[in-house]
């Protein structure tokens, strides 16, 4: 089961996130979010836990509970989408206003 962790501090580590939440049992995997261009963190991170029983006894343990001088937030991740799978699929950051309008 994904879990999504939030309001992380910068300096949480994917070690550290790991460790939290290995005390409720097998982690699979770790990811914090960063900052494609600065490399920082964004303050969020996902915890893959295989056991489905495990991962919610974490998130009704996490959520809410001081971690590193933060409130995290610790809830079931949900399944991306595609931001951009509407109709104007590919005209990123046209306005509402300048669609079908010449651009001259």
């Amino acid at each position: 089961m994904n879990v999504y962790v939030g309001n992380l501090s910068r300096q949480t580590t994917e070690d550290d996130l790991r460790q939290a939440f290995e005390a409720f049992g097998e982690v699979e995997s770790v990811n914090i979010i960063k900052d494609r261009v600065s490399g920082e963190s964004k303050g969020f991170g996902f915890v893959e836990m295989p056991a489905k029983a495990e991962a919610e006894k974490a998130i009704e343990e996490m959520n809410d509970k001081d971690f590193m001088e933060r409130t995290i937030k610790a809830e079931e991740g949900r399944p991306r989408t595609n931001r951009y799978s509407g109709p104007d699929r590919g005209r990123r950051g046209a306005s509402g206003a300048d669609r079908g309008r010449p651009r001259y």
